[in-house]
């Protein structure tokens, strides 16, 4: 398979918060990129900013990097194999940059099955944001074989501060994204638990905020998800749906490798209830509102809140 080093267009497919400032940053680092998203609303916000963009993957075929961020395995699916799917119309040697969180196994079947096509894979799941994601300042977990490296240097130079050569077996990038999504759930559910115990004894939220964020019990999803709270803003930059999908994704791994995750099952019981008490599409802060049900704790409300951050 022939690799080139040279970008000759890069379609980015899903325009969502990870995906849209992943977008402007790379066309903002002079590469010829065009957005894809079947939301009119999530293209017509890329195209003003300056972006080029299509309704269906089909029509980034002149690509030769594809770039996607779109949200489980099902859309992986549907975006590059479906009736309106890439894959099967890229130029031989192409590349496609596998961002979203997935399986390992997902990872590896997809991996085959696109070297088939004459095309390279890089197994890419990334961590960071939107706000890094827009200042190209994303963690990459990424493995694949040294020519998909080199193929996609440009890009991952543009999107991402860190990149983690992690092997050249596709699936290992998922892997070690599925070890941070773990933390990551956990982390929230547990911040919300400890802002819903501190509401109950009466603590002042924004008091919680600047003691905690000084104090060893901080984490970086405390610092960065309860200033959502004392908003009352639970807009979804990361919604719950994402974490009732990647604590599962973690859940059924550990169960096939028979490795209990009892607090990660814990955290996907409270994102879980929050989905059932209709919070899903809301940020994944919302996890903290299964608590006011619970316990009947007054949150910070967007028309009156704390004061914010």
């Amino acid at each position: 398979m022939s690799h080139s080093n040279e970008v000759q267009g890069v379609g980015v497919i899903g325009l969502g918060a990870m995906g849209r400032g992943t977008a402007m940053a790379l066309h903002e680092s002079q590469l010829d990129v065009v957005g894809c998203d079947i939301v009119d609303e999530a293209r017509l916000a890329f195209e003003r900013e300056g972006g080029k963009c299509v309704a269906s993957p089909v029509e980034l075929a002149h690509c030769n990097v594809i770039v996607v961020l779109v949200v489980n395995a099902d859309q992986v699916e549907t975006v590059l194999f479906g009736e309106q799917g890439v894959a099967p119309c890229l130029a031989e040697g192409s590349l496609v940059i596998q961002c979203a969180t997935v399986a390992p196994a997902f990872a590896r079947d997809l991996n085959a099955r696109l070297e088939a096509m004459g095309l390279a894979m890089l197994d890419a799941p990334v961590s960071g944001g939107a706000a890094k994601a827009r200042r190209g300042e994303l963690s990459v977990m990424a493995s694949g074989t040294p020519g998909a490296f080199s193929q996609a240097e440009p890009v991952l130079d543009a999107m991402a501060a860190t990149v983690y050569r992690l092997g050249d077996a596709a699936g290992v990038g998922s892997s070690m994204k599925l070890v941070n999504q773990l933390l990551a759930g956990v982390h929230i559910a547990t911040a919300a638990e400890a802002m819903a115990l501190g509401l109950r004894m009466g603590l002042d939220p924004q008091t919680i905020y600047d003691v905690i964020t000084h104090s060893a019990g901080n984490s970086w999803m405390f610092e960065n998800r309860v200033p959502h709270i004392l908003k009352g803003d639970y807009s979804p930059l990361s919604a719950v749906d994402i974490f009732v999908k990647d604590l599962n994704l973690v859940h059924e791994t550990g169960r096939e490798l028979a490795i209990s995750t009892p607090v990660a099952a814990s955290a996907l019981q409270q994102f879980t209830a929050a989905k059932g008490a209709g919070f899903g599409r809301e940020d994944d802060s919302a996890v903290i509102k299964v608590y006011q049900r619970l316990s009947g704790i007054t949150l910070p409300d967007a028309a009156n809140d704390s004061g914010g951050v």
